[in-house]
């Protein structure tokens, strides 16, 4: 049995399987290419505008399975009757600080105060790609999450609640943890990647993929990770998904233990089981890699047999069945 509970090594939480991360070694190989590759990291002109209309969440999905995208990973899944945002991120950069560091291509197509209202936020690590601190802050403030359930991985509460989240409202997972949230069995699953705001906490939180399981619908959320082959366990042991979200792009074969990339994300979905549709995420939004813009996209599109689902950002849209939705935003 892969899935197991995460171990630590001191203070450290360890990956499912060795992996290594690079260090000065690749900034010298980066370097080079990260300034000379920097125009055609970025759309040459602005997507969108992409806006959500809010007036959509007063009535139920159709299907039971309805997503709304709002780029890179972040996302608003409606399950069985259960509202979930995933990683909510935003801000005009994935950065510690707001004067530098990746800015994001299109705003937000949904402004925090419309958000509907939501029964869980779920987490996956402290990225900042993933948790906007800003973001946090102004969602506490929220009466549409008045009492939504935020779940995590384990030590993500800590950053959690100096920004104003109540720690009765807070459940941290180890690998294998469950909770449930209306209907809707959330489970963290182990994922191959890491954590840290800075590079003096790497690996002091925990990391995690999500499954999950409504009495209907099944969706895993992949996150970050890089391949390994506990894939196929997910699939058998919480599968088969309707909608498998994986990462396709900020990857790169030098950071690829961490990383999926387009191929490494069709690889995955058939390990997992290769039933129900695959849904790219963590893409378009921002510039965290070395491949031109429209890589990760083109690539995924042109691998034969892949059953795909990309709405436009912000659209909420139903997943119905094994229906494609091969949306060409970024064209």
């Amino acid at each position: 049995m892969l899935l197991q509970p995460a171990r630590r090594k001191g203070r450290r939480f360890l990956n499912p399987v060795p992996t290594t991360l690079g260090g000065l070694s690749i900034m010298f190989k980066i370097g080079p290419r990260f300034f000379l590759g920097a125009r055609s990291r970025s759309p040459q002109q602005a997507p969108g505008p992409f806006r959500t209309d809010p007036g959509i969440y007063s009535t139920q999905p159709r299907s039971g399975l309805r997503i709304t995208w709002m780029g890179h990973s972040t996302s608003i899944v409606e399950i069985d009757g259960t509202r979930i945002l995933i990683d909510p991120v935003w801000e005009q950069r994935a950065s510690p600080v707001r004067w530098t560091g990746p800015k994001r291509f299109f705003p937000a197509p949904l402004k925090l105060h419309d958000l509907p209202a939501i029964d869980a936020v779920v987490i996956s690590h402290d990225h900042y790609d993933h948790l906007g601190e800003s973001t946090i802050r102004a969602l506490t403030q929220l009466p549409a999450l008045n009492r939504a359930r935020w779940i995590m991985p384990l030590g993500v509460a800590a950053l959690l609640k100096p920004l104003g989240v109540l720690a009765a409202q807070c459940s941290e997972l180890n690998w294998m943890d469950s909770e449930t949230v209306g209907a809707v069995e959330i489970t963290a699953l182990p994922a191959r990647h890491f954590s840290g705001r800075s590079l003096l906490n790497r690996f002091h939180t925990l990391w995690a993929s999500f499954a999950l399981a409504g009495p209907k619908h099944r969706v895993y959320y992949g996150a970050d990770s890089g391949e390994w082959p506990g894939f196929a366990e997910i699939g058998e042991q919480f599968g088969p998904f309707d909608l498998s979200m994986l990462e396709i792009g900020a990857s790169n074969p030098l950071w690829d233990q961490i990383h999926l990339g387009p191929e490494g994300a069709a690889r995955i979905f058939a390990a997992l089981g290769g039933m129900g549709l695959l849904m790219p995420i963590h893409w378009g939004l921002f510039d965290l890699a070395l491949h031109p813009w429209k890589e990760p996209a083109e690539t995924l599109w042109e691998l034969p047999g892949l059953p795909l689902w990309s709405p436009v950002p912000g659209v909420p849209s139903d997943v119905l069945g094994s229906e494609e939705l091969r949306s060409d935003w970024w064209r």
